[in-house]
């Protein structure tokens, strides 16, 4: 399966100290400008998506209303909130800054247990043969 036919995933790392709103934003951001949302993808319901993240619906609320500001989504009242027509990009540095923030709190949080990134590499390494990647 090709990387842009994926659903979105949307995970919440209670550690990373980013508001819990900041990722959903920062994720859906990520998902539209890589192409795995497209225009007219309906995003989960907020009743739906806080269950599924265990938030306050107000969390989504939030994260929804700050993507309907941005003009990336568009809300029909009674629909759904949906993506919006507007060209979203990142450019190749925005995206090294996003890995680099997820792959340092990752080594942290595994290094914690005492793994080392050779474990990591290796055992990254299988997994992908594992999945065919």
């Amino acid at each position: 399966m090709d990387k842009k036919e994926h659903e979105l995933k949307i995970i919440i790392d209670p550690t990373s100290g980013i508001p819990y709103y900041r990722q959903i934003i920062l994720q859906i951001e990520m998902a539209v400008a890589d192409g795995r949302m497209k225009v007219g993808k309906q995003l989960p319901t907020v009743r739906g998506l806080a269950v599924d993240l265990q938030v306050n619906p107000n969390t989504v609320v939030r994260a929804y209303r700050e993507l309907e500001f941005r003009g990336l989504v568009t809300t029909q009242h009674g629909t759904g909130s949906f993506i919006s027509d507007i060209e979203m990009n990142m450019s190749d540095v925005e995206r090294a800054q996003v890995l680099s923030q997820l792959v340092r709190g990752f080594v942290s949080q595994i290094s914690s247990y005492g793994f080392t990134v050779e474990d990591i590499i290796t055992y990254l390494t299988d997994y992908q043969e594992e999945i065919g990647l």
